[in-house]
């Protein structure tokens, strides 16, 4: 009997480590290119608060997991990166410092127009970019790490609120079509 069980539990695991490798990926080329750029849009899979007071709170909602919570939909969450123009859409789980009671400016929701990208590539290919907005109040500092296979962690750094980090992807930003003139 107990063999009937390791065996079902190898076979289990090998299943899990192939679907989880098989999920798709960018070449190493393909994100060098992205962000030597910097033009490119990070979209977030999961929130990782920093507070396991947080975490705790949100394990004692009935029937709403925490960690079915804190993963995203991956497409609606976003940091989109261009030459001229930083967009944030990301939630926040967290404590807030000083609470507003507008929802609204409790998660991250900016456009800065005013920033600076410092980047840098360590010995294994991965990349660093650390962003500081300098026309938005409450965010002190973004960094963004990506690694070669185009997956990327993020750390947003606040002000008026504890970290929070955020699991992703990267890829190229979407074209946007620009409206037709009228003659």
């Amino acid at each position: 009997m107990k063999k009937y069980i390791s065996l079902i539990f190898i076979f289990g695991f090998l299943f899990l480590f192939q679907s989880c490798s098989s999920q798709g990926s960018l070449d190493s080329k393909t994100v060098d290119t992205l962000v030597d750029s910097e033009e490119f849009t990070f979209y977030a899979q999961r929130a990782n608060p920093m507070n396991y007071e947080v975490i705790n709170v949100m394990g004692s909602i009935q029937n709403a997991p925490s960690t079915r919570m804190l993963q995203l939909d991956g497409l609606s969450y976003t940091i989109v990166l261009k030459k001229n123009n930083l967009e944030v859409t990301l939630p926040y789980f967290g404590r807030l410092y000083n609470a507003s009671y507008n929802t609204a400016n409790n998660s991250y929701r900016f456009t800065s127009k005013d920033f600076t990208v410092n980047k840098s590539q360590n010995k294994k290919g991965n990349w660093t970019l650390k962003i500081k907005p300098v026309d938005v109040r409450n965010v002190d500092e973004i960094t963004i790490e990506v690694f070669k296979n185009g997956k990327a962690f993020v750390s947003m750094r606040s002000n008026d609120r504890q970290p929070i980090t955020y699991d992703g992807t990267v890829s190229k930003n979407e074209e946007t079509e620009k409206p037709k003139e009228k003659l």
